[in-house]
């Protein structure tokens, strides 16, 4: 199934023309399963076709951490390290058009330059042969992309190269963090939840979303992808290997998990309508079945489409055979905590509505803004805020756009989830001065000089949307992302 670019960052280019960084060439071992020169596609730019295995290559040269690797299946990581990898391409395309070029000479002094290779305070050939080896990578392909990499800041400063930042565009970037707001507040917390949701409320509710509370049964059934089984040996060697991924490509073409099985003479394990934590329809763990292969196979997105997985260097074709949802009753603990924080959640969204409509309609004017805090039990405080960092009453969310109100104002500001609300009356706004000779001056000069460049590039981002036809391929996305399960 091919797609567009979908959930895919539009903007695949510009983040790219924002900034250079040379990957770390770490190895965490990526999607075995993949190995051997699986050659499914991923994705297409305009009649340029990227493989599963040459981003999968990429992705393993990335330096991701622990948490990330962990959460690749539950995240959008997988098609944002896309986005940056079609964005190189592209690059790349417009690169290869100007005839960029970085001589022998200048390699090596970039590579004789790095501090990385250092030893007593010069260039160490025995230190750059030591990253090499430990990076698990031959001197050309390094080398290469560090050529890579200098023919882009080429193209970079040809886009932006030469840029004189006026003076108006670093004050008013030096204003934006340098202002103090002097305010008053009310919390709006015990405003919010003076009323709690009624029995009534609460059953009628439950009897409208009945559908959305139900326990998940999954029938599931796995067999172990063994050396002897498919390659007729005992190793997991290149022919293991060879096999495997054309295992993969029959299944991504059509090839059924009971097809797949009788092929390859592999043995089937089932267990039957099993719920997320492990149990069984009588409430009972079940047995001889491990977390973290069961973790997998459960969360297999596609019911009755195998998937082939990777667990401590052991390989499975998995499924979920069927699927079946039960209701749970309204007087589940779990049920009634949701309903309950589902209706506190409309509420706060029924008052936070018509208190904008007061706002807007000018009833907080005068003293009317002391007075709604005397009616409901409130306190108006008076606070002073100096900088854009986070504290014990305000988010740094909420705190950046208190710095974007206007003096005589009064807002209703919440954060995205509704759990802190504040009426803000903003009193006055105290600016610093810049000093044009202080030490600072460089810093705001520099944050303008890029916003200006962001500008250029985001110009030219446009012009590359528009330029070239990217699609991809969702399938292989998923099967990607579900390796990680």
């Amino acid at each position: 199934m091919t797609t567009s670019i979908g959930k895919l960052s539009k903007s695949f280019f510009l983040k790219l023309l924002v900034g250079i960084i040379i990957l770390p060439f770490v190895f965490w071992g990526m999607g075995d399963v993949f190995r051997g020169g699986n050659q499914n596609v991923i994705a297409t730019i305009d009649s340029n076709k990227v493989s599963t295995q040459e981003f999968v290559n990429y992705v393993n040269r990335l330096n991701l951490n622990e948490t990330q690797i962990e959460n690749l299946s539950k995240t959008d990581l997988i098609e944002q390290i896309l986005s940056d990898y079609i964005g190189k391409k592209v690059m790349s395309f417009e690169i290869e058009k100007l005839e960029l070029v970085v001589s022998d000479n200048a390699l090596r002094e970039i590579i004789k330059n790095d501090k990385s290779f250092f030893k007593d305070d010069k260039f160490s050939r025995t230190e750059y042969e030591k990253f090499l080896i430990k990076s698990g990578i031959t001197a050309p392909q390094f080398e290469a992309n560090i050529v890579e990499q200098e023919k882009r800041k080429q193209f970079l400063s040809s886009l932006a190269g030469g840029i004189v930042v006026p003076e108006i565009l670093i004050e008013k970037e030096f204003r934006k963090e340098n202002q103090i707001k002097i305010i008053q507040y009310i919390d709006l917390e015990k405003y919010h939840s003076k009323n709690k949701p009624s029995q009534e409320n609460i059953k009628e509710l439950y009897e409208r979303n009945k559908n959305v509370f139900f326990t998940e049964l999954k029938s599931i059934r796995y067999a172990e992808i063994k050396p002897e089984f498919i390659s007729g040996g005992k190793e997991y060697n290149e022919n293991f290997f060879k096999q495997l991924d054309n295992i993969e490509n029959n299944i991504l073409d059509g090839q059924t998990f009971e097809e797949t099985v009788k092929v390859n003479n592999l043995k089937i394990v089932e267990f039957n309508k099993i719920n997320a934590k492990k149990e069984n329809e009588a409430k009972n763990k079940v047995e001889n079945l491990p977390d973290n292969l069961f973790k997998k196979i459960y969360n297999i997105k596609i019911p009755q489409s195998p998937e082939i997985i990777n667990i401590d260097s052991k390989y499975y074709l998995a499924e979920i055979k069927d699927e079946e949802k039960k209701n749970r009753p309204m007087n589940d603990p779990e049920v009634l905590k949701a309903l309950n924080a589902q209706l506190s959640f409309k509420e706060k969204i029924e008052n936070n509505t018509s208190l904008a409509k007061d706002i807007s309609l000018g009833a907080f004017d005068g003293e009317n803004y002391k007075k709604f805090a005397d009616d409901n039990g409130l306190i108006v405080k008076d606070y002073k805020i100096s900088n854009l960092k986070q504290n014990d009453i305000f988010s740094e969310g909420l705190i950046k756009r208190i710095f974007l109100t206007k003096d005589g104002d009064i807002n209703l500001l919440t954060n995205n989830t509704l759990t802190k609300s504040f009426l803000i009356s903003t009193k006055k706004t105290e600016y610093k001065k810049l000093d044009k000779n202080g030490n600072d001056f460089e810093q705001y000069e520099a944050k303008a000089r890029l916003n200006l460049i962001n500008k250029i590039y985001q110009s030219y981002d446009e012009n590359a949307n528009q330029k070239y036809k990217v699609e991809v391929n969702q399938r292989t996305i998923d099967r990607v992302k579900n390796s990680f399960q």
